[in-house]
């Protein structure tokens, strides 16, 4: 079995802005920086992800990481917002996926599983492709399918869309 955590891997959380006043918004990149995957002999996945432990890496301009457009304080303030207002970690302090299928596909392989969030569990599939030494799976979720209202603020003139996009890249071993 091998184990995976923010030592060997990474968790990359993408959440995009619309609304009236999405001009002054910023799209995010965000890092889950507490998880774990164990991938077994069998390529079963099991993995534990820390909501509590997501912490704001900066905006994106043009899709690309925008390094010092947010400031230390906007950072805090985004990472309480999300603690505090979109994923209910007080209630559910842990997300869950747990692979029910795993086939080899073209140039890499699909998994199919359970992802339990915000106390609720759905099948998703999540495309996983090999690129620089590394498997990258890459997956979108749509918020409002587990309960979880997208962020928004002044009275939805500035919101997130419903739609975030969650990457996780472990070495190709």
């Amino acid at each position: 079995m091998k184990r995976h955590d923010a030592d060997s891997a990474e968790v990359r959380v993408f959440t995009y802005k619309e609304g009236l006043l999405s001009a002054v918004a910023h799209d995010l990149q965000l890092e889950v920086t507490r998880f774990e995957i164990e991938v077994g002999e069998d390529r079963a996945i099991a993995a534990t992800f820390d909501p509590r432990s997501i912490r704001v890496l900066d905006a994106m301009v043009d899709g690309r990481l925008s390094p010092g457009t947010l400031g230390a304080k906007d950072k805090e303030k985004i990472q309480g917002n999300i603690v505090k207002d979109v994923i209910p970690v007080r209630k559910h302090p842990e997300i869950r996926f747990e692979s029910t299928e795993v086939r080899e596909v073209d140039a890499g392989w699909e998994i199919r599983g359970k992802l339990t969030l915000a106390g609720r569990t759905r099948d998703i599939t999540v495309p996983v492709h090999r690129d620089d030494g590394h498997w990258i799976g890459e997956v979108s979720i749509h918020q409002p399918d587990w309960g979880i209202k997208p962020y928004s603020a002044m009275l939805g003139a500035l919101k997130l869309q419903p739609g975030v996009k969650v990457r996780v890249r472990v070495p190709a071993e």
